[in-house]
């Protein structure tokens, strides 16, 4: 059955030809991210993968293994242009994937229960996750509801993935807003040591979107939140 399979898609492509089962690195994963939401086709991220390597693999000396997802960016963005060219569209659709009511219904129970349990110093976090706790428990059971003599027909994934964002863009804004300055110049700092060797092949927004994802990612895995897109359900 087809799901949204962007992330694991191209972690497992990437693997396959790196050579290597090792696990994503963080970078690698907001990489995935700033890709996802600059609504690049998960055929073009494979395509880039694959010409970039195919170019590693006829070097005459390799000093250095590919050790980031980075090292592919720039394919992925030519194969960006060649799929425009060849009018195949730069966007995903997310109804075309296929995910049971069920399915969709307790992962946002799941996501509620993170969010209940959050732990955070700033009493006006707390309840922000509180009160996206509770709108996710209530999609849930409108999905249930609606579920019943509708078999497994999905929800509008469309129209669920865009408050998912939102929501994600306002529990963003609040972490950030009480943030420690000194643990995210820890993240940025590493953040950029991993992108070092790669710079050349990023623009400077690119490289500050992926720093912005790393503190993004840090501070959910802080306070022990759950990403909302439906990417990772």
């Amino acid at each position: 059955m087809e799901r949204f399979t962007y992330f694991s898609d191209i972690e497992e492509h990437y693997q396959r030809r790196r050579g290597s089962i090792l696990p994503s690195s963080p970078v690698d994963w907001c990489l995935m991210e700033t890709w996802k939401e600059a609504g690049i086709p998960l055929e073009a991220v494979l395509r880039g993968i694959d010409a970039a390597f195919d170019k590693y693999d006829r070097r005459p000396k390799k000093t250095r293994k590919v050790n980031s997802l980075a090292y592919c960016q720039q394919e992925v963005l030519s194969a960006v242009e060649d799929l425009k060219e060849a009018a195949l569209g730069s966007k995903r659709d997310p109804n075309a994937t296929t995910i049971p009511n069920a399915e969709v219904a307790a992962y946002f129970e799941r996501n509620a229960q993170q969010l209940s349990a959050c732990q955070h110093p700033s009493a006006a976090l707390v309840a922000l996750t509180a009160e996206q706790a509770a709108t996710l428990r209530e999609l849930a059971a409108q999905i249930r509801e609606g579920s019943k003599g509708a078999g497994e027909t999905p929800s509008d994934l469309e129209e669920l993935e865009r408050r998912m964002t939102i929501m994600e863009e306002k529990l963003y804004a609040a972490l950030w807003s009480h943030a420690d300055d000194i643990e995210l110049m820890d993240a940025r700092a590493q953040a950029e040591r991993e992108l070092a060797p790669y710079r050349g092949k990023m623009s400077g927004a690119q490289i500050d979107q992926l720093l912005r994802q790393y503190g993004n990612k840090q501070l959910l895995e802080r306070y022990r939140l759950p990403r909302l897109s439906l990417f990772y359900l």
